[in-house]
């Protein structure tokens, strides 16, 4: 239950980025194609977190030390184009226009996770 919870706040905070970003498109024809869309970014964006995000936290270390901390704006950008990247790869028209695009777009997906996790009961 709680990782069908997670990916429907992942699954908001992708579609409010969506919403508010410029540069960050789905092409999807009706509502339905929206939403599954959505979905399917979400489980493309949670593999990704999983497999991908501890692996280069590890290695940029030093990066987030110098930069106190900083430097999670640039891993949530890099794993929001990775996430652009796989879904077209796979097919699904969800596009990141460039790396300020995913940035502005990883810092609304953060904030908006934030938000819903505090509103989730635990």
């Amino acid at each position: 239950m709680q990782l069908i919870i997670r990916l429907v706040v992942n699954a908001i905070a992708l579609w409010v980025a969506t919403l508010i970003v410029t540069g960050i498109d789905i092409d999807a024809a009706s509502t339905q194609d929206e939403v599954l869309t959505i979905l399917a970014v979400a489980v493309v964006f949670a593999v990704v977190n999983v497999l991908v995000r501890p692996i280069v936290r590890l290695f940029s270390l030093p990066l987030y030390v110098l930069t106190l901390g900083l430097f999670t704006l640039v891993v949530n950008a890099l794993m929001l184009l990775l996430t652009s990247w796989i879904a077209d790869l796979l097919n699904v028209p969800f596009t990141v226009d460039g790396f300020w695009a995913a940035l502005l777009g990883g810092l609304v997906v953060s904030f908006v996770s934030w938000v819903l996790n505090l509103l989730l009961p635990e």
